[in-house]
């Protein structure tokens, strides 16, 4: 059913989600064509139990979300309506810096005590993409998921490597089209050990994020989470900066498309939790089980 699911998501990403339909968004367009056909085909509510998928497959979503590099909030659409769907109630985006808070609805808030109404700060993060302020007071909330701040971890880790995906495939056709020299990139030894790595540091971002996902309803989650959203953010800097010196100058015009993943990577990387704060909260974990069980925690928890 997931594939059949992505099928689907992807026509509908490859029809809707142009470089120019990313610009746009850039400087404040609504993408409404791409959010409308969004809605229709109901994958907003990928992972809810009503629509008879889980949480796994909306996560794979996300993934192709960050390949394609939609312009609109999917990780906190997803998470939020599957929060939403298990807490009970009715409400869509986040609190502070709420992703696309300007066009949402209703707003769910991942603390707070009280809430009756709000306004809207406008924001945005290195890739141009909506980072909005929401300011609220008074009214009660519904309480979370006690690992939502891991969920919305693993979104953005999920993304990254989808958007390290398309990061691989535009340098690869870019280093096998460009001549220099009388031959082809690809041909020179250095820039194939370059794509090498760029392979390399995405594929293990993959299954990084994809351990994570795996590790979904366990007591290791929020381990994992914090493990591969660490990696995959240590491999977005190796890898936007490899694709970057490969494309040379044709890859820091904003004509190239390959700023929109490279920002996103950036962006992204910084968003819930960088490697820092993941690596921190690793040790404090370790620490906790003492010196003696180390071996064992990380076996049994990685």
């Amino acid at each position: 059913m997931q594939n059949l699911i992505l099928e689907t998501t992807e026509k509908l990403f490859s029809k809707h989600c142009t470089s120019t339909v990313r610009d746009e968004a850039e400087v404040g367009a609504f993408p409404e064509a791409l959010w409308n056909a969004f809605q229709d085909a109901g994958l907003h509510l990928l992972g809810t139990a009503e629509s008879g998928t889980s949480i796994q497959d909306a996560y794979a979503l996300m993934r192709l979300a960050g390949r394609y590099g939609v312009p609109l909030p999917i990780p906190e659409i997803l998470i939020s309506n599957y929060c939403v769907g298990e807490a009970g109630i009715t409400t869509v985006a986040e609190g502070a810096e709420a992703p696309w808070g300007r066009v949402a609805d209703r707003v769910l808030f991942p603390n707070g005590d009280l809430v009756t109404s709000f306004s809207i700060q406008k924001g945005t993060n290195i890739a141009g993409e909506p980072r909005d302020t929401v300011i609220y007071s008074s009214s009660k909330l519904v309480e979370l998921p006690s690992d939502f701040d891991a969920m919305m971890a693993l979104g953005r880790t999920v993304s990254m490597s989808g958007a390290m995906e398309r990061i691989l495939e535009l340098t690869l056709q870019y280093a096998s089209e460009r001549n220099q020299f009388g031959r082809a990139l690809s041909k020179f030894q250095a820039i194939q050990h370059n794509l090498a790595v760029l392979a390399g540091e995405t594929a293990a971002s993959q299954r990084g994020a994809d351990a994570a996902i795996e590790s979904i309803d366990t007591p290791w989650f929020r381990i994992q989470v914090g493990s591969a959203k660490a990696r995959v953010g240590e491999a977005a800097g190796t890898i936007a900066e490899i694709a970057h010196q490969i494309h040379g100058a044709m890859g820091f015009t904003h004509e190239h498309e390959l700023h929109q993943f490279t920002r996103r990577l950036w962006a992204w990387r910084e968003e819930h939790g960088n490697e820092s704060v993941w690596r921190a909260e690793l040790g404090r974990r370790i620490l906790e089980v003492g010196a003696d069980q180390v071996w064992a925690f990380l076996t049994r928890s990685l």
